[in-house]
């Protein structure tokens, strides 16, 4: 929530926001936005060590001067007989601009596949799955993010998955990458109440794999935690293993699963209405997953990211989020005919947009 000490509270912006070009006026390579908060009657109120315009009733409003990445913005308010002080933590994204990602979470059955018959795939692009989302990457430049189980939880595991095709993902890191998703499908909701080391054990067993069968050129920093969600202490350990980003997805209150790991509601929210953020205690991104493909009807696609992209607080970063069992014939409950068209529907509104495929790591980690 928005960041307060004792008797100053900062509405706006909120400790960890991620502002961009929209949030402000950008001159000289400042951004100049607006924060406003609440004091006490009667106080001088400083931002950045300015004067403040502060209301009789102790609302303050001031400008405030960014430089790109990230900073501290301290305020201090003080009268004749008390003071206090409070400061916000944010990122100026100073190469603000439509972007977007594809990200595509629980992937197994085509690994399954090329290791059950290795022999049927001299390339890794024989495999109809991939060689689907290489078209894409041809057709609309598309930069592909698969989130990928250590098992299938019957009787496959990534120690069976040949190395046979690592030349291969590495030539190809430019587009698609791998990295942890969960140890399996199931149980629901896998990491709901993990601790620290079994997420950390999870990680290790998977990123061993990925290592071993295509190098370390395909792995990124950021992920998506199977259902979105873990306890803190195992956020910790997500942190630890090399991550910096995680997506989340909004949900309406009461639901049952909270798809936004550790965070409050308020925050998932205020998230979901801006795009980015960063706990910086944690040192870790949250990306607000703005379609869940597989989730909508073809018909909707495009009317849905047309809201998003409208919205200038939602509509700079784009991502896009698929799951592998939606393509799967052989997954009869779960097979959608259409799930190709959609995700060609998808990546025509951006591409006719003007938006840059990039991968998340690239744009907010650099470091």
């Amino acid at each position: 929530m928005a960041a307060c000490e004792r008797d100053i509270t900062i509405d706006s912006p909120w400790d960890g926001d991620v502002l961009n070009r929209h949030d402000g006026v950008v001159s000289n390579g400042t951004l100049t936005a607006t924060m406003r908060g609440q004091a006490w009657p009667g106080a001088r109120v400083t931002v950045q060590g300015r004067d403040a315009a502060v209301g009789a009733d102790g609302t303050f409003e001031a400008p405030m001067r960014l430089v790109p990445g990230e900073q501290t913005m301290p305020v201090r308010a003080e009268s004749a007989s008390r003071s206090s002080a409070a400061e916000v933590r944010l990122v100026w994204d100073a190469a603000s601009r439509p972007r977007y990602r594809f990200s595509v979470d629980d992937n197994v059955q085509f690994l399954r596949d090329l290791s059950l018959t290795p022999d049927d795939y001299p390339s890794l692009f024989d495999h109809w799955y991939l060689g689907f989302w290489r078209q894409m990457h041809e057709q609309y430049g598309a930069k592909i993010h698969l989130n990928i189980y250590y098992g299938d939880g019957a009787d496959f595991t990534l120690p069976q998955m040949p190395d046979k095709w690592r030349g291969e993902w590495r030539d190809n890191a430019g587009w698609l990458h791998l990295t942890f998703h969960a140890r399996a499908d199931k149980p629901d909701r896998i990491y709901k109440d993990a601790t620290y080391d079994e997420m950390a054990g999870d990680i290790a067993r998977v990123h061993e794999q990925i290592l071993r069968f295509a190098g370390e050129e395909v792995m990124s920093r950021w992920t998506t935690v199977h259902w979105a969600e873990c306890p803190r202490d195992a956020a910790r350990a997500v942190r630890d293993a090399g991550y910096r980003g995680l997506i989340i997805l909004a949900r309406a209150p009461g639901d049952a699963c909270t798809t936004r790991y550790y965070l409050s509601p308020e925050l998932c929210d205020h998230i979901a209405s801006r795009d980015l953020s960063k706990d910086f205690d944690m040192d870790l991104m949250f990306l607000q997953c703005d379609q869940v493909v597989n989730s909508v009807s073809l018909a909707d696609v495009r009317p849905l990211l047309e809201k998003v992209a409208g919205n200038p607080h939602t509509g700079e970063l784009i991502e896009l989020l698929i799951h592998e069992q939606y393509f799967r014939r052989d997954l009869e409950r779960h097979y959608q005919p259409d799930v190709m068209d959609k995700v060609r529907t998808a990546l025509e509104f951006v591409t006719e947009r003007g938006y840059e495929p990039v991968f998340w790591q690239d744009e907010f980690l650099r470091d």
